[in-house]
C-alpha cells in the first residue's frame, strides 16, 4: 500500500487508424490485488460525488470518457486536484484520503478497488475524517 496520491500512465497500444487499448494489470500498474471494478455514468454535471474516505480500501480511478476532476485531501491537510481526461491515465487513491469528484457532460468513471463493498469501511463524516490522524 502506498501513502500518497499517484497518477498512473497505462500507456496505449495501437494507432489512430485502428484505435487504442490500454491495460491495467495487477502488480505491473495497479499496486494492489483487484477485488472489485465498478463504473459511474450519466452523472449530472451539477452533482459532486464522493464526499467520503475509506479506512483501508485503495483504488485507481480512470476517466473512460470525458473529464473527471478529483479533489483529494488527507487528514494532515495535504490537498490535491487532479484532472483525468484520458482513458490511458489513472489516479491512485490510498486509504484515509477524502475525495470529491466532478464530472463533465457524458463522463464515465471506472474505479478499480482493493476490497469488496463494505458500508462500515466508509468514512462519510468530514469531521470524523479530519480527526483521524492515523
Amino acid at each position: 500500500m502506498q501513502n500518497d496520491i499517484k497518477v498512473i500512465s497505462f500507456g496505449q497500444i495501437g494507432d489512430a487508424a485502428i484505435g487504442y487499448i490500454s491495460v491495467a494489470q495487477t502488480q505491473e500498474k495497479i499496486p494492489f490485488a483487484i477485488r472489485r471494478v465498478y463504473w459511474t455514468y450519466h452523472t449530472p454535471t451539477e452533482v459532486i460525488r464522493g464526499h467520503h474516505a475509506h479506512t483501508r480500501l485503495e483504488q485507481v480511478l480512470i476517466a473512460i470518457h470525458g473529464r473527471i476532476t478529483v479533489h483529494t485531501e488527507f487528514p494532515d491537510g495535504r490537498k490535491q486536484t487532479t484532472l483525468l481526461d484520458s482513458p490511458e491515465m489513472g489516479l491512485y487513491i490510498p486509504p484515509q484520503c477524502w475525495r470529491t469528484i466532478e464530472f463533465s457532460e457524458g463522463a464515465v468513471l471506472m474505479a478499480i478497488v482493493s476490497h469488496e463493498y463494505e458500508a462500515a469501511e466508509y468514512i462519510r463524516d468530514y469531521q470524523v475524517f479530519l480527526n483521524n490522524k492515523a
